[in-house]
């Protein structure tokens, strides 16, 4: 018998095995039912997400971020032209769109400049931090992220001059090493300054930020967006010795960290945390982030404000859209208030008690491109954070991989031959050339408004489209006022996609 007969022989031996197997198992019905045939359906179920993505969704198809905002993104990070041609891919009358007005008389190229004017942040603090930039990066921790797209990250940000946050994973090396500014979150586990038992420990604390100039501020996180009211959870298979000893916890069990701070219970006790904390910190700002779910914490820190002079130096609204956080899909769907609305309560609230300029609002959820920045800037933010914009100037393809451990581009993995391919000299500068590209289009979105800063940038410029053929201006449908704002409520729709 020649050779390829015996071959034969084998494959239909092999596939004749294959299917008693299927005819025995009980654990799936389809292979069961439908021996060797059935089990091209998973065949096709784990290549289905990557052969939609790449062949079958259309540019504006694909979730949570299109293949428009993506492609943005890639091409600015790799300093090519950002431009589009043959006009928007949009629908212009899309319920939920939001539109700038531009001036007749837009801001002359004379009077223009990059340079945008310092938002400080805890001014009448001992070290007050002056914030130059429109957009920085937002909290994501190491060990959640690599650490080449950790150092990738801090690099990016001294070249480009603006500061990133440490994510509740405490201070590493790789945050440090780069030289960018730090802004230090301060999570419910109290990572890098936590005691045997999980609570916050005062004299750990202090000598970190005694240690480290370049904590420039502290963000005590109370939720974020992705998953409001839940705790963080870091899988054991992504702790390694050196994560474990920067958070100071066990390798061989899941990292849990709790849905909310031991340390107060409510908002008086919050902010003698935060007043305590900024004592710790040798006088630095002291914050908050949080994603909102309703109107009366806000008037209750509003309400403190108005009585104190110290409180929280900054507040951090983080969207119900955010999501560099592995979630429960029940929270990630139904929990929490959309940055817009959360915005617009914060901005008013803090507005009718007279306490707005006490504090610096900060806007996060969701936000990639200058056009979603500058609206949140105009919603009544001060300041934007973005998270997921700069993974994906890192080379995220967002292949939804990142509770896995599998990330195939090396940003949200601690596979070393996964992190291997992410160098972080290279996306450093990718992620200076994002941030500078984010920065110049929210400047350029101001200069057209006839403005001169992003600052300037209100409800009054924008308007929204209600139903095709009907726009209404952003004043009407979020109006200044707490009790109107109300009123308008059946007024607003989903928000559109922005590429």
């Amino acid at each position: 018998m020649p050779w390829w007969g015996w071959l034969l022989i084998g494959i239909a031996g092999w596939l004749l095995f294959t299917a008693v197997v299927d005819l025995l198992q009980r654990k799936h019905a389809i292979i069961r039912n439908f021996p060797l045939i059935g089990r091209f359906r998973y065949v096709m179920e784990k290549f289905g997400p990557p052969l939609r993505q790449y062949f079958f969704q259309s540019d504006l198809g694909e979730r949570p971020f299109t293949r428009l905002q993506r492609a943005w993104v890639y091409r600015v990070a790799k300093g090519q032209n950002s431009t589009v041609g043959f006009g928007t891919q949009l629908d212009q009358d899309a319920p939920g769109l939001i539109k700038f007005h531009p001036s007749p008389f837009p801001t002359l190229d004379l009077k223009r400049s990059d340079a945008m004017k310092p938002v400080v942040i805890g001014p009448t603090r001992a070290r007050p931090y002056a914030c130059r930039f429109a957009a920085n990066i937002s909290g994501m921790s190491f060990g959640a992220l690599s650490k080449n797209a950790v150092l990738a990250l801090s690099r990016g940000a001294k070249l480009a001059g603006g500061y990133m946050s440490t994510g509740e994973g405490s201070l590493s090396p790789y945050h440090l090493e780069g030289g960018a500014d730090i802004s230090y979150q301060l999570g419910p586990a109290y990572f890098g300054c936590r005691t045997q038992e999980g609570r916050f420990d005062r004299v750990k604390f202090k000598e970190l930020c005694e240690r480290h100039e370049q904590i420039r501020m502290i963000e005590i996180k109370l939720s974020q967006g992705a998953k409001p009211g839940k705790g963080g959870v870091l899988p054991k298979e992504k702790i390694s010795a050196e994560i474990a000893a920067i958070r100071g916890i066990a390798r061989d069990e899941d990292c849990h960290s709790p849905n909310r701070h031991p340390e107060f219970d409510d908002v008086p006790g919050l902010m003698r945390f935060i007043n305590e904390v900024r004592d710790l910190a040798k006088g630095r700002p002291v914050g908050i982030k949080l994603c909102l779910g309703g109107e009366e914490f806000i008037r209750d820190v509003a309400r403190y404000l108005q009585g104190h002079d110290d409180g929280p130096d900054f507040i951090q609204i983080d969207g119900a859209e955010g999501g560099t956080g592995a979630a429960p899909m029940s929270f990630a769907d139904r929990i929490g208030i959309s940055l817009q609305e959360a915005l617009v309560i914060t901005d008013n609230i803090l507005r009718e008690h007279g306490v707005r300029e006490k504090v610096v609002v900060i806007g996060s959820g969701r936000l990639v491109t200058g056009a979603e920045c500058a609206i949140a800037l105009g919603l009544g933010a001060d300041l934007c954070m973005v998270a997921r914009g700069y993974m994906f100037a890192l080379g995220c393809i967002q292949a939804l991989q990142c509770n896995t451990n599998h990330c195939p581009t090396g940003v949200a993995t601690q596979n070393k031959w996964l992190m291997r391919g992410l160098d972080p000299t290279e996306k450093s500068v990718r992620v200076a050339n994002y941030m500078k590209a984010l920065h110049h289009d929210i400047m350029a979105i101001a200069w057209a408004l006839g403005l001169e800063q992003p600052g300037d940038i209100n409800r009054e410029h924008m308007s929204m489209i209600v139903e095709p053929g009907r726009r209404v201006a952003l004043t009407e449908i979020y109006p200044t006022t707490m009790k109107a704002f109300r009123e308008t409520r059946i007024l607003r729709k989903p928000q559109a996609n922005v590429a």
